[in-house]
C-alpha cells in the first residue's frame, strides 16, 4: 500500500483541533506520530497560539504521549519575535497585550517588553490571552494613536476547545479595529508566511506537508507558502466551510484524522461534469451535485465528500455554482 507520507520527508503540525482538543488527545494522533517517526519522518508542531511557551506545549504533548522537545515546537510569538527584531531598533520598548510567554519572547531578540505603556512605548504586540481585559485592549489603542507600532500574532477567528468552538485572537483584533480604523498589524502567524517558513527551516524539509483543521489559516497558509496540505475532520471547520472554499484555501488531500497520513491517500479524478472517488461518484445535473450512492460508513463518507468538493470546486473554477446543501446533508456523518 502507498501511504500518503511516502511522498514527504516532513509532516508540519496545526495543534488544537489536530493534535488535541483542550487537555485531551485527538484519537489516533499519540499513535501516527509514532508511526511516523518510526519512518524516519521529521515532525514539527506549529501552533498560532501565542499564550503559552514553547515548554508548556512539549509538557503537554508528552503528557498525552507523544514524546516532544522544544525545538520540535514552533509558535507564533516566536516568529513574530523575529519579525518584530528585524523591523524594530535593539532594545525598543514593547507594550505586551498578551501572556508572559510573548513577553519572554521578545527578550530573547533583544526588544524590552513591558506591560505598561509609557511615552517610551515604541510598539505593541497584541497575542492570545483569555485574561485581558478591555482596558488591556484600550492601552494598546492608546499607544498606538500615540505613534506606536502596531504589531499582532496571528488572527484566528476562532479556536477549538474540548468544551466547544470559542473567540479567537480575530475577535480581539477586531474589537481593537473600531478604535484603529484601516490599521493591519504585521503578523507571522498562518495564514501570513513566517511561521510556516520558520518551520521549513527549522526541520530542514525539502517537501513538507502541513497538516491542519482551519482553511482560513492551516490551509491558506501552506497555498501562500507553496506546501501541500492535508486537511483533518477533527477541529475547527468542515464539509460546509469546504465546499465555500476559494483556491486559496483548498487542501491538497483530506482525511478524518492525522491517522491519514499513513493510510493510502484519498485520489478524486474530475472527469467533465463527474467525480470519482474509490468507487463512488459525484455528477451535476441541473444546477446541484448529486451523488450515485450514499456510503453508511464513515471513510465512504470522507471518499464521497471529497468527489463532492473536487467537483465543486472545478465547476467554480469554470464560473458554474452548483447546489451542494442536499448532498452535504446526506453525508450525515461529517461534521
Amino acid at each position: 500500500m502507498s501511504r500518503l507520507i511516502d511522498r514527504y520527508d516532513a509532516s508540519g503540525f496545526d495543534l488544537d483541533g489536530v493534535i488535541y482538543r483542550g487537555p485531551d488527545a485527538v484519537p489516533g494522533a499519540a499513535a501516527a506520530i509514532a508511526g511516523l517517526r518510526d519512518l524516519g519522518v521529521k515532525v514539527g508542531f506549529v501552533t498560532n497560539n501565542a499564550q503559552r511557551p514553547p515548554q508548556a506545549v512539549v509538557d503537554h504533548l508528552n503528557r498525552i504521549g507523544i514524546p516532544t522537545v522544544a525545538a520540535d515546537v514552533v509558535t507564533s510569538a516566536q516568529a513574530e519575535a523575529r519579525l518584530m527584531a528585524a523591523e524594530l531598533p535593539a532594545g525598543a520598548e514593547v507594550l505586551v497585550v498578551g501572556s508572559e510567554a510573548l513577553a519572554d519572547e521578545l527578550r530573547g531578540v533583544g526588544l524590552a517588553p513591558v506591560f505598561r505603556r509609557s511615552a517610551a512605548t515604541a510598539a505593541i504586540v497584541v497575542g492570545f490571552e483569555p485574561s485581558l481585559t478591555w482596558e488591556d485592549f484600550n492601552q494598546g489603542c492608546y499607544a498606538v494613536q500615540a505613534g506606536a507600532r502596531y504589531f499582532a500574532c496571528n488572527n484566528d477567528q476562532t479556536r477549538p476547545t474540548d468544551q466547544g468552538i470559542a473567540i479567537g485572537m480575530g475577535g480581539m483584533l477586531a474589537a481593537m479595529e473600531r478604535a484603529l480604523p484601516g490599521l493591519e498589524p504585521p503578523m507571522a502567524g498562518k495564514p501570513f508566511r513566517p511561521l510556516l517558513d520558520e518551520t521549513v527551516r527549522r526541520l530542514g524539509a525539502e517537501r513538507m506537508v502541513f497538516v491542519g483543521d482551519r482553511l482560513d489559516t492551516d490551509i491558506e497558509g501552506a497555498v501562500t507558502v507553496g506546501l501541500d496540505s492535508l486537511f483533518v475532520l477533527s477541529g475547527s471547520h468542515g464539509k460546509a466551510h469546504l465546499a465555500a472554499a476559494g483556491p486559496q484555501e483548498r487542501p491538497t488531500w483530506l482525511a478524518w484524522d492525522v491517522r491519514g497520513l499513513l493510510e493510502e491517500p484519498r485520489v478524486a479524478v474530475v472527469e467533465g461534469a463527474a467525480s470519482h472517488c474509490r468507487g463512488v461518484t459525484a455528477t451535476v445535473a441541473d444546477g446541484a451535485v448529486t451523488l450515485d450512492v450514499t456510503p453508511a460508513d464513515a471513510e465512504g463518507q470522507a471518499d464521497a465528500l471529497w468527489a463532492v468538493l473536487t467537483l465543486t470546486w472545478a465547476q467554480a473554477d469554470a464560473g458554474t455554482r452548483v447546489n451542494v446543501t442536499e448532498v452535504l446533508e446526506a453525508l450525515d456523518l461529517v461534521p
